[in-house]
């Protein structure tokens, strides 16, 4: 993914530590003897050598000493939550002015694998928001895979997006074929712009003789429909375009 994520650094993230030490401690309930002492030893290297090079060497080993799997209880596999506690680590180590700089130059070092990993760890790493500009970077991806660990399964773009970003990541998760029963803070989102949007995604899906996406529903407050709103629905019901599950929504 090639994208532009210079900017010069700002604040400190303000890590959830909390989150982090009860992901610490799932993390090594599920490794063998073998993983839990090249997990220790990866551990002790990166506190000798709390920098970018040692972070992503580490990150690029878990591969070869860890097997991967999922989680019980979540949703995320091994590797990935190994090597966000990897770039945790480092975060934590490093002074608070230059972890945003930090964070942006390994997201861009990474592969897909990678950043699909920081990308789930964000509402851990950054409480604060400071990351805002790269995940809206990191949302221009067409790897749905990567879209879905920015958007999915994580409360980051709930507390920080501006409602223009958070109505355009629920387009695209849509167009993507993604659940967004998995969007977390949609139904706080939900508005009569956001209606509006959907509405002209509908019609526009409709035109091209598309499958209307199986969650676009959940995008819509139906209590909130304005009357201009409510009668295009009504108008392509009778036009016996509205797709039949819909129905239910006009009473």
């Amino acid at each position: 993914m090639n994208m532009d994520v210079t900017a010069p650094p700002t604040a400190a993230l303000g890590m959830r530590l909390d989150c982090l030490a009860e992901h610490h401690q799932a993390l090594t309930r599920q490794l063998d003897e073998t993983e839990l002492h090249w997990w220790r030893q990866a551990q002790a290297q990166l506190a000798r050598q709390p920098d970018a090079n040692t972070a992503a060497l580490l990150s690029g080993q878990c591969k070869r000493h860890l097997r991967d799997r999922a989680l019980p209880d979540s949703h995320w596999s091994l590797i990935q939550l190994a090597r966000a506690l990897l770039l945790a680590q480092v975060l934590e180590l490093s002074s608070r002015d230059g972890q945003l700089s930090l964070l942006r130059q390994l997201f861009l070092w990474g592969d897909d694998q990678e950043k699909i990993a920081t990308l789930k760890a964000f509402d851990w790493l950054d409480s604060h928001g400071q990351c805002v500009e790269l995940a809206l970077q990191a949302g221009r991806t067409s790897n749905s895979r990567v879209f879905a660990a920015l958007a999915l399964d994580t409360l980051y773009p709930s507390r920080h997006y501006p409602e223009r970003a958070f109505h355009q990541l629920v387009l695209k998760a849509l167009g993507m074929g993604l659940d967004v029963q998995r969007l977390i803070g949609l139904p706080q989102r939900r508005s009569v712009t956001l209606n509006q949007l959907a509405l002209d995604l509908l019609e526009e899906q409709l035109a091209a003789d598309r499958t209307v996406s199986a969650g676009l529903p959940l995008a819509i407050a139906f209590d909130q429909l304005s009357p201009a709103q409510r009668q295009r629905l009504a108008g392509l019901n009778q036009q016996q375009r509205l797709p039949p599950e819909w129905r239910g929504h006009l009473n």
